[in-house]
């Protein structure tokens, strides 16, 4: 059987200037005429997920050396590039004495975290001893591989029929290679990846049980539940599915949190108290602030620093909601998550590396433009290079780079987000600005909300 077109499929080298401008490097963008084969396995979905392992083995092998402690020396886990938190947190946790998270020890992370980890732990023991730290990454790494083919499999479906290439961005962003092993965020991102597609599929119980498990993984995904959906809902005069999942939510959360809440009270607690009294972290602005007023050592503490974040969360968490329920058509479901999680990041006193992870599926269905993306790749590849060098030099006096210099990477990285949110913003207030919504897609992403304003 011959070759099929695909007229409606759209190509970014065809549709991207940028993608366009680079693909002359290769012999030039899609032709008009240009067909793709029939056979099934080359679908967009399978090439996508194939280019994903890919970028996940060469995550792993970026991860190679640390995967051993004893190469713990010299600062070299910073100088390599290669730090993760999973080798890290193996003997933090006490993961290598067999301790059972909650159970024998109060794990600083959510239940279902501490259950990816006490899986990873059972299966290190496969492993002779003295390679069980190797064994426990290795097996983290498959199971956050598998994260990550749920992750672009979703970004895939719920970019549309019309646009499925734009999950590339996902499959071979910088952000997954060097962050996808750092810690266990991807099982959240994938988790979240999943309930936004079911609501796409106007499945929003399911929507919901998805998303609840995403919260037993990682407090991020309640932002979505809490001042996403329902927002657009009430836009749309539509609450009810919102509060669908929101139930779904709640039940999924209780199954997996409330065994341990009631066996492990304490266990359990260490993860809210702990992050309710985290100081600044160090890729966050109020960090950077600390350090403008000459507060670097003695960081700010207690009650009046926590009101300060709450406020600044409130004030710009509320803007992204003031203008979700003004603009003049209903923003996507894409660039309000988008919006709202860039806000909490921004507000938040913590910023870890691997939460761009959040950000990565969000940030390339809101506005899918290859150029702003890779812009915004580079400061987060720039900002970790300084990020631990600037460890380094804490450690050895003139090693390393200064402060400030990683001060003003992390603020060239924010700049660099703030102009992809005004970019966004722009689209949702000029709609026919939005490369997505055309006169024959509304939101592939809107579910039950569809065809309401």
């Amino acid at each position: 059987m011959g070759p099929v077109t695909t007229p409606s499929e759209v190509a970014p080298t065809r549709s991207d200037p940028f993608a366009h401008g680079m693909s002359e490097l290769i012999g030039g963008p899609w032709g008009r005429h240009a067909t793709r084969p029939r056979q099934r396995f080359w679908w967009p979905v399978r090439i996508l997920l194939l280019v994903t392992v890919a970028a996940c083995a060469l995550g792993w092998a970026q991860k190679y050396y640390c995967r051993d402690p004893s190469n713990w020396v010299h600062e070299r886990q910073y100088t390599t590039m290669c730090y993760s938190d999973v080798v890290a947190l193996y003997y933090a946790e006490r993961l290598d004495q067999g301790q059972l998270p909650y159970r024998d020890h109060a794990v600083e992370y959510p239940v279902l975290t501490g259950g990816v980890m006490a899986v990873a732990m059972e299966g290190a023991r496969l492993f002779p001893p003295g390679d069980r730290p190797q064994g426990f990454f290795d097996v983290t790494a498959i199971l956050l591989t598998l994260c990550a083919l749920v992750l672009v499999a979703s970004t895939v479906r719920l970019a549309g029929r019309r646009r499925p290439w734009d999950a590339m961005m996902v499959a071979v962003a910088p952000v997954l290679v060097l962050q996808a092993f750092t810690n266990w965020d991807l099982l959240a991102v994938a988790l979240t990846g999943a309930g936004l597609w079911a609501w796409s599929r106007n499945r929003p119980g399911w929507a919901g049980a998805a998303l609840g498990l995403g919260v037993a993984a990682k407090l991020y995904p309640l932002l979505i539940l809490v001042l996403v959906l329902p927002p657009l809902a009430l836009r749309s005069r539509r609450l009810g599915p919102a509060l669908a999942a929101l139930r779904s939510a709640a039940v999924a959360w209780l199954v997996v949190d409330l065994p341990i809440w009631l066996l492990y009270p304490a266990s359990f607690g260490r993860f809210y108290s702990g992050n309710l009294h985290r100081l600044a972290d160090w890729d966050s602005l109020w960090f950077g602030l600390q350090y403008a007023v000459g507060r670097q050592n003695t960081p700010w503490t207690g009650t009046a620093f926590s009101i300060s974040v709450a406020v600044l969360l409130v004030v710009l968490v509320g803007a992204v909601l003031a203008l979700t329920l003004a603009a003049p058509t209903r923003p996507r479901v894409a660039q309000v998550a988008f919006l709202v999680l860039l806000a909490f990041l921004l507000g938040n006193k913590v910023w870890s590396p691997q939460y761009s992870l959040w950000l990565l599926p969000l940030a390339v269905l809101a506005r899918p433009r290859w150029g702003t993306f890779l812009l915004w790749q580079a400061s987060e590849v720039w900002l970790l290079f300084t990020r631990f060098y600037f460890f380094v030099g804490n450690d050895k006096a003139g090693q390393g780079v200064p402060e400030w210099v990683f001060l003003w990477s992390v603020l060239a990285r924010d700049a660099v987000l703030l102009v992809l949110a005004g970019l966004v913003v722009r689209e949702i207030l000029h709609p026919e600005l939005d490369v997505v919504r055309t006169a024959e897609v509304d939101d592939p992403m809107a579910g039950p909300l569809a065809s309401w304003a």
